[in-house]
């Protein structure tokens, strides 16, 4: 199975290299990206929209003949659900890694900090508590100095969507900072958070407790975990 990982803001490709062991030990061709500016931190991000980045994945699933399975992370999940609606016959499941689909019209996060013109990683003091569960000084350190800062308008461009197949393929959500059982029950009371993946008709949800970054903070678990998922389809 050809899986590409996408994935969250300030990351690139190299933040899922200890997820990925498990699932190339078992054969599967792992793709982990590094999104349209995040190259590196001298990267030009001025011009780089949400779309460019949804276009990025799409060009990827366009070289490989099989559907494929989509992991995001985070800000990532709205982009794999962008490239779902794409492509909805190529994608045989989407993994969401403390994540969910961005329904049309809503924007990943349009309430952090930007630097001219650019989101550097903000202090720890902006994030919730349940975001750090487990993220030790060691691993804030790791995670601060591998991070890029995000281009802007991934964070407030309006997700565009068309296609309502993108509601027929598989999706697997692996909770993290929030119990399954939470989810559960928003997606029962209609909360907005939870609007899109409700409308999606094959939805298993998936516990790994933790803070936001499981790929630092349980990695290894975490690799196990995409693979049981993978390994069914």
């Amino acid at each position: 199975m050809d899986i590409i990982l996408i994935p969250g803001f300030w990351l690139d490709a190299s933040s899922w290299s200890a997820v990925t062991p498990p699932l190339v030990a078992a054969g599967h061709r792992v793709h982990p990206l590094t999104l349209p500016g995040l190259e590196s931190v001298d990267a030009d991000r001025s011009g780089i929209t949400l779309r460019d980045h949804i276009d990025a994945v799409v060009a990827l699933i366009d070289t490989f003949d099989e559907p494929v399975v989509l992991v995001g992370h985070s800000g990532g999940g709205a982009i794999a659900h962008g490239a779902v609606d794409a492509r909805p016959d190529s994608v045989a499941r989407v993994v969401y890694v403390d994540s969910g689909p961005l329904a049309d019209g809503g924007v990943i996060n349009d309430e952090l900090p930007v630097v001219d013109g650019e989101i550097p990683l903000p202090e720890w003091s902006i994030f919730p508590d349940e975001d750090l569960v487990d993220l030790t000084d060691e691993l804030r350190a790791e995670l601060r100095a591998a991070s890029i800062p995000q281009p802007a308008r991934v964070a407030s461009d309006a997700q565009a969507l068309s296609d309502e197949r993108r509601f027929d393929v598989p999706v697997t959500v692996i909770a993290c900072e929030f119990p399954s059982s939470l989810l559960t029950e928003w997606m029962a009371g209609g909360h907005p958070y939870v609007a899109e993946l409700a409308r999606i008709s094959d939805v298993e949800l998936l516990d790994l407790p933790t803070g936001h970054w499981p790929q630092f903070t349980r990695p290894a678990e975490l690799g196990d975990l995409i693979l049981s998922i993978v390994s069914r389809d």
